[in-house]
């Protein structure tokens, strides 16, 4: 547990709703520390813990890496396919010093069941893929030659080859399930996927002292 301190700004960790918040949970209370809340019961957004020195706030799973790289949060926790986006625009920002190995999927290419994926990929050819995951998309097809019109949605990205939006989509896939509830499968794995502690450099700097310890507590439980 990091040192309770009088009088400065706790140490902020920014975490998403969802899978993640509920399986970083385990790894706090490996730490010794404790959340304040009942995130389904509560519509707070910064939350306490039995550690006075550490603060939770809850934001968007895709914005927790500009949080903590431009200082509102000194750590988060974020998928590889948030941070493989992020790092498209802001190239270098972040430490990134832990594999949490939690909220594990992969991402995929999945079409329509009966399209033929193999045939419309030759060498050259052009595609429509509906995704949020404009930078892996585009690098995923430019390294097989294919040339690809990227259509970027927030949601229900099952719905887009189904209407005739798009061929193909790349998203996140765990189970399968929603994708076969909508008569699609996933056809190529692009990457796993896993859940990452990242840390704002200037606050490992300036902070460390009290940084480090939640670094080693987090490393800690992952290893247990």
């Amino acid at each position: 547990m990091i040192a309770a301190a009088e009088g400065r700004r706790p140490i902020t960790l920014a975490l998403s709703k969802g899978r993640i918040f509920d399986e970083t949970l385990p790894l706090l209370a490996e730490a010794g520390i404790t959340v304040n809340e009942d995130l389904g019961s509560t519509r707070k957004l910064i939350i306490s813990t039995s550690d006075p020195d550490l603060r939770i706030i809850i934001v968007r799973a895709s914005d927790v890496p500009t949080y903590v790289q431009y200082g509102a949060a000194d750590l988060g926790v974020a998928g590889k396919d948030v941070l493989y986006e992020h790092e498209g625009i802001h190239p270098a920002g972040l430490y990134q010093p832990l594999d949490l190995e939690i909220a594990r999927c992969r991402l995929s290419v999945a079409v329509p069941a009966g399209f033929d994926y193999e045939a419309a990929v030759y060498q050259g050819a052009r595609l429509r893929v509906a995704t949020k995951y404009v930078e892996a998309a585009r690098e995923h097809f430019a390294a097989k030659g294919v040339h690809v019109d990227i259509i970027k949605l927030y949601g229900s990205m099952e719905l887009a080859p189904l209407v005739g939006l798009a061929d193909a989509i790349v998203d996140l896939v765990s189970t399968g399930s929603t994708l076969r509830a909508n008569h699609l499968v996933a056809v190529e794995d692009i990457m796993s996927i896993s859940s990452r502690l990242i840390v704002n450099q200037a606050a490992l700097k300036t902070r460390r002292e009290r940084i480090q310890p939640l670094i080693d507590a987090f490393r800690r439980a992952v290893a247990d």
